[in-house]
């Protein structure tokens, strides 16, 4: 298996390095502004194949294309509503995922038998500076092994794909740390599709009507009902004096808080009652704890509100077994 280098994104060269890899068909993980992606030139095939088989990720699942800049957009999307121009213009560079018919020329891989491409613009500057260099799209999913937690930092990725993948480029923690929110507006109604950084509501104003919940036939990244997944078996418990009982039942236990406490021990961790700081530290808290070895991770439910819509989606699929997934 390959060496997997450590690039640093503060030095111009690792950045050129990363291009490089990138342009000669490497896999490179790199920092958004979201979770780390795992990255391939999108108009390459066989390293396309190659993001799929370091992740073990099935080939039907499809990918997210990553572009410079919203002009690029026609160039994969052969219908490009007037919806996806208002929410690109409003939330482009940023945490936006649209899916879009796709152009005649955009691989079956990419996106997995649909006719629909899933398209962002990021806003993290250095991934911004490979895409300009690059002069191309990357396809650019989690960068971690395929229903596992996603990566916030360079050493999540290097803890699970070493020597599957050519390089990390290294720009620290994540800025929102969950995935993109994304929208289909491949077909007649539009469907949020996966909650994200970018609310509902926020969606909604700029559209000037509703968007649907119901996502049944959409296929698109990280919607699978078992997903986000550390190691440990992941519990969901409502209030702090549930978890904490169920924790003093089991000494081998890790436990994730919510709000005003002190950890007690390396097995605890506690996470902000604000929904924007306990997202961006969710991912990083799990594989702390799953680092732990524990036998279960009790995890307080946190409220259930839109501000918390994007949060309890990960959750809830982190806690999901096979058994449940099928009979829900």
């Amino acid at each position: 298996m390959p060496r997997t280098e450590h690039l640093f994104a503060n030095r111009s060269i690792d950045i050129e390095r990363a291009v490089i890899l990138l342009r000669e068909g490497g896999l490179v993980a790199v920092p958004t502004e979201t979770v780390y992606g795992l990255a391939a030139d999108a108009q390459n095939e066989a390293a396309v194949a190659g993001i799929f088989r370091a992740k073990g990720r099935p080939s039907h699942h499809p990918l997210i294309v990553h572009l410079a800049a919203a002009s690029s957009i026609d160039e994969w999307a052969r219908e490009v509503p007037d919806s996806a121009r208002r929410l690109a213009a409003e939330f482009w560079p940023g945490p936006l995922t649209l899916l879009l018919r796709k152009a005649a020329g955009v691989s079956a891989r990419i996106t997995g038998d649909s006719p629909a491409v899933g398209l962002r613009v990021p806003a993290q500057p250095t991934l911004r500076r490979v895409l300009e260099l690059l002069g191309r799209g990357i396809a650019a999913p989690s960068a971690n092994p395929y229903r596992r937690l996603s990566p916030t930092t360079a050493e999540h990725v290097l803890g699970h794909l070493s020597g599957r993948i050519d390089a990390v480029l290294d720009d620290g923690p994540c800025a929102f740390g969950l995935e993109s929110t994304i929208v289909d507006l491949s077909v007649a109604e539009p469907v949020l599709v996966r909650p994200g950084p970018i609310s509902k509501g926020a969606l909604e104003a700029v559209l000037g009507r509703p968007l649907s919940n119901i996502t049944e036939g959409i296929r698109a990244p990280g919607t699978e009902a078992v997903h986000y997944q550390p190691r440990a078996r992941v519990v969901l418990l409502e209030g702090r004096p549930a978890v904490l009982a169920a924790a003093e039942e089991d000494p081998a236990a890790a436990v994730l808080l919510c709000g005003d406490a002190t950890p007690q021990n390396e097995r605890q961790h506690v996470l902000p009652a604000d929904a924007r700081d306990y997202a961006r530290g969710l991912y990083g808290a799990l594989h702390v704890l799953d680092a732990s070895s524990p036998t279960v991770i009790y995890v307080q439910a946190p409220p259930r509100n839109e501000a918390w819509r994007a949060v309890n989606d990960r959750l809830g699929r982190a806690a999901a077994t096979a058994r449940n997934a099928a009979s829900g």
